[in-house]
């Protein structure tokens, strides 16, 4: 039986070796895909100016779809989540650091352990949110988990600005019980398959309620 390590170098090759054949045909859906620039947004991120932005995500897509312990769905909504972004954006500048900040997601996804990751997304009427959020719900022991949070703001603001984040620990006394540690809000968590809903008693913390669905 082969050892993770193994796999995940086998894997790796894999990478390398696809990426190779990309130029003479489809493997899989490309991020940024320039054999259908049929829109004013499309046609700017296949200009020379983004060429080495959009290999070195590309690339970094297809690691992370290879390598990653997450749910491949995760990798592909995110990826359409961020793609809205994107849309939003005014300005290069703007669409450089939604590159960037896509980067870090996909190495997230490649380099961490997500065995023990739960992801959840927030949903609205059967549908992602029209103003997305994002949960990471770690298992640090058998009674504690760590909750991380993202908010995605205007792709327009300040990078610093553009998201609002969350981070939490439950303890062995109130497993279904957070308190954000960045803004000093208390959640409450409830479970139910592959459902979470967040609820809160305190106003001007009503950012991260709400109905989040499991991706497993």
């Amino acid at each position: 039986m082969l050892l993770k390590t193994e796999l995940n170098q086998i894997k790796t090759l894999l990478s390398g070796l696809i990426l190779g054949c990309l130029s003479t045909s489809v493997v899989y859906a490309l991020p940024v895909d320039c054999g259908h620039s049929n829109t004013t947004l499309l046609k700017k991120l296949c200009s020379t100016q983004f060429s080495d932005l959009r290999s070195e995500l590309n690339e970094k897509y297809l690691t992370a779809y290879l390598i990653t312990d997450a749910p491949i769905r995760l990798i592909n909504d995110t990826n359409h989540l961020w793609f809205n972004r994107l849309q939003q954006c005014k300005s290069n500048d703007c669409l450089k650091q939604q590159f960037d900040i896509r980067f870090e997601d996909l190495n997230f996804y490649t380099s961490m352990n997500q065995s023990l990751t739960q992801h959840f997304i927030k949903y609205e009427h059967g549908e992602i949110s029209k103003q997305p959020i994002h949960l990471q719900i770690h298992q640090l022991t058998k009674d504690r988990i760590k909750v991380e949070g993202i908010a995605y703001r205007n792709p327009n603001n300040r990078k610093e600005t553009q998201i609002v984040p969350l981070l939490a620990y439950t303890t062995p006394e109130k497993k279904n019980e957070i308190l954000d540690n960045e803004h000093d809000c208390k959640y409450q968590l409830n479970f139910q398959k592959a459902i979470l809903t967040v609820k809160t008693q305190q106003k001007g913390c009503d950012r991260f309620t709400g109905i989040y669905r499991l991706y497993d």
